[in-house]
């Protein structure tokens, strides 16, 4: 019983760290948004991140990307964050447009853009923008 019971437990962790690694990078984006985690997001980063909040764009570095959407998320803390559309514009590209809300009850449309560079995906642009 005790053997059946360490295979089941194991099986379990097994297969939660499979799924976690088959994510594509778009959705670990999307999750490290709802749960306000922009460190995960953060490894997604190109070398310089165009940032647009509120219709201001800012090219930031890698670090300065994750400092100034750390501080915006902490200000704005995800309550609901809903995917509108989706797509693959070409075979390098994947985007997202979304609909975040904060517990204060703002809107801020979210556009995010990924591209391939050698084998990975990198954040190329994220805009938020309040609706």
């Amino acid at each position: 019983m005790k053997n059946f019971i360490l295979l089941v437990t194991c099986t379990f962790f097994l297969l939660t760290g499979y799924a976690q690694s088959n994510r594509s990078p778009m959705e670990d984006v999307v999750n490290a948004i709802k749960n306000n985690r922009i460190e995960d997001m953060s490894k997604y980063f190109d070398n310089i991140v165009p940032v647009t909040i509120n219709n201001t764009q800012t090219i930031y570095s890698r670090n300065q990307a994750e400092v100034v959407l750390k501080d915006f998320f902490d200000k704005n803390l995800p309550k609901d964050f809903l995917i509108m559309d989706n797509g693959s514009p070409n075979t390098t590209s994947k985007f997202i447009i979304g609909s975040l809300l904060t517990p204060a009850g703002t809107k801020y449309s979210v556009y995010i853009l990924m591209k391939q560079k050698d084998a990975n995906y990198y954040l190329q642009d994220i805009r938020l923008n309040k609706e």
